[in-house]
């Protein structure tokens, strides 16, 4: 954990300073490597810089292979070092130039916050996929990717960093640069769903309060159950639990225990982990599930080994009826912009049908959330089909950004050989 890695060895008394980046990331472009962990850091000719990275480039591997043939020399496998070699190469004399320079060659999801001897400097895409906000501590500025990060230290939000945005912090000043376009946002819509916090604050509403409106808003679509009791999928569902159980008027009860210290299933690295993660992280309340008809509501279904096993927990534990519900719609293609769902054969959706994926998890009834349904909890009369609202590719296979290298199968063949060697 992130706590025990600076508080053993006296990490900080050797960090001195008065700013600092860093990330908190599970490899979605790479691989589980030490040498992937960030920051990443490079002496430039103007002096030290420093990128942290959220997200993923939909052409990393065509920059490489390009930086490579011209000289570059790669130390990682991760996207995020394409970063920085595409700035060490700029011609340019100032750091924003550079950044800027580099951010017209690179595509996909990704929010920064950069770091030299003098500036912090945070930048968002341009359809503002991943997010970035701006807080303030006494005299700081605070980049970070949620508001919650802000309630712990203490620190008052100030606003978010806008699509396309570069903002750069010296001393007590921001600077703002929009040096892209003006285009529309398209903000991340698993962000809602699942990444963010529920106690974040996005568009002056809880991320919470958008996944209550996800339950409710299932449970007018679903048919009707005479179940006993509505039971949530510890910890991303209770937000869409609540709501269902609020619209349908029943209860809501703690049928599954969460082990809080264990991580998230859905990002770790292989499926054996994940499948004994499950195992660790839920433990079902047998005397209260025993002979009960459930309602199981989750956040959403990405390649459905989580539904299976606590599927079977729960009638092993005595449950009569499993009826799965999903306050999302169903997830039929892969993500490039930071969502650790780049397989398409890896997601349940893509194989099977409703009946397929009801038999797959052993539920006894089946049903997801309407991408109208998914608009129109969040507050859009219907989804705009000419730009879209949100970034939704993973429901709808409509991406605001071409996935360059995916669409390449020498370039996938390059990678799979480049990491199967460096591991």
């Amino acid at each position: 954990l992130v706590g025990d890695n600076f508080t053993k060895g006296k990490i900080l008394e050797k960090l001195p300073g008065d700013c600092a980046i860093g990330h908190n990331r599970y490899s979605t472009a790479g691989n589980n490597l030490i040498k992937n962990v960030q920051p990443f850091f490079a002496d430039l000719h103007s002096g030290g810089i420093a990128i942290s990275h959220n997200g993923n480039l939909s052409n990393a591997l065509h920059l490489r292979k390009e930086l490579v043939k011209n000289g570059s020399i790669f130390q990682t496998t991760s996207d995020t070092e394409t970063i920085v070699q595409l700035i060490a190469k700029s011609k340019r004399s100032k750091i924003t130039d550079k950044i800027i320079e580099t951010l017209f060659k690179i595509q996909g999801g990704f929010a920064l916050t950069i770091l030299t001897n003098k500036k912090l400097i945070g930048v968002r895409d341009p359809f503002g996929i991943r997010p970035l906000i701006i807080g303030k501590l006494n005299k700081s500025y605070i980049l970070t990717s949620e508001t919650c990060a802000l309630d712990i230290v203490g620190a008052k939000f100030i606003r978010e960093v806008e699509n396309g945005e570069i903002v750069v912090i010296s001393e007590n000043n921001i600077e703002s640069i929009k040096p892209f376009p003006k285009t529309k946002e398209r903000p991340c819509v698993f962000e809602y769903i699942y990444f963010s916090r529920p106690d974040s604050i996005i568009k002056n509403k809880s991320f919470y309060e958008y996944r209550k409106k996800f339950g409710a808003e299932l449970a007018k679509e679903s048919h009707k159950i005479n179940a006993d009791l509505i039971i949530p999928v510890p910890d991303s569902g209770v937000p869409a639990a609540i709501g269902y159980a609020e619209e349908v008027k029943k209860n809501v009860e703690l049928g599954i225990i969460r082990n809080h210290y264990v991580g998230r299933t859905f990002i770790e690295p292989t499926q054996q982990i994940r499948s004994l993660g499950v195992k660790l992280k839920h433990n079902v309340n047998r005397p209260l599930i025993k002979d009960k008809s459930l309602v199981l509501v989750d956040d959403s279904l990405v390649r459905g080994t989580t539904s299976i096993k606590i599927i079977k927990m729960l009638y092993d534990a005595g449950a009569k009826e499993v009826h799965l519900r999903i306050a999302s719609p169903p997830i039929k293609y892969p993500d490039y912009y930071g969502v650790d769902t780049p397989n398409k054969n890896e997601l349940l959706a893509s194989k099977y049908n409703l009946e397929g994926m009801r038999k797959f998890t052993n539920a006894t009834t089946l049903q997801f959330l309407s991408i109208e349904g998914l608009y129109k909890s969040m507050g859009y009369e219907k989804r705009n089909s000419s730009y879209p609202q949100f970034t939704d590719h993973c429901f709808t296979g409509d991406y605001p950004i071409k996935p360059i290298d995916a669409e390449d199968k020498n370039f996938i063949d390059e990678q799979i050989s480049f990491i199967s060697t460096k591991s």
